[in-house]
């Protein structure tokens, strides 16, 4: 359960005030269908993430055993870093209204998360956890925890958000996970 709770709580907090947050902002201002909205977020999410945590998943089995916990904790630390640098804000819509709720909420956060924060996380995490479906299920219940309410609430929500904090917050669970991964492999190796 260790790998599902902290893929969840990993994407979550990693996914505040992240411009997927704006897209469902933007999207719920567009679209008055909100379950229509959170399903493409759902899906967008799954498959997204399924990739990734299948790729991490590779990654690990093609990585020396012993370089693996230093590979997944600098790559944690990298993420941590990256979570202090504000998202550019250019997600938008394009022509993809005509499409509808689902189908333009599918496909624009389908593309809006490819190389981002979290989709990088969920490859690191399945690398260190070894583990593709609890991270999937963890790192896609992270992203509907942090987006669901933008789609409900929106604009009301974003004004009160300390984005501020919780970059900050997110920083030191990542910083922490690299840690928590050589701790582990030292005291792995100890034994």
């Amino acid at each position: 359960m260790e790998t599902f709770f902290s893929s969840t709580l990993a994407v979550t907090i990693a996914e505040i005030g992240d411009k997927t947050q704006l897209l469902s902002l933007f999207l719920a201002s567009r679209f008055t269908q909100r379950y229509a909205i959170i399903a493409g977020i759902f899906i967008a999410t799954l498959f997204n993430h399924g990739i990734s945590a299948w790729l991490g998943v590779w990654l690990l089995d093609m990585l020396p055993p012993h370089l693996a916990p230093w590979i997944i904790s600098a790559s944690f630390l990298l993420i941590a870093l990256w979570l202090l640098i504000p998202d550019k804000h250019d997600a938008g819509p394009g022509n993809m209204e005509k499409y509808g709720a689902l189908i333009a909420t599918t496909v624009l956060f389908f593309l809006v998360e490819i190389g981002d924060k979290t989709q990088i996380a969920t490859v690191v995490l399945a690398a260190k956890y070894n583990e593709t479906f609890l991270v999937i299920l963890g790192t896609t219940l992270g992203m509907l925890i942090a987006n669901v309410p933008v789609v409900f609430a929106g604009s009301w929500l974003m004004d009160r958000l300390p984005l501020k904090y919780a970059r900050w917050g997110a920083f030191t669970l990542f910083v922490a996970m690299a840690f928590i991964t050589i701790a582990t492999a030292v005291t792995g190796r100890a034994n």
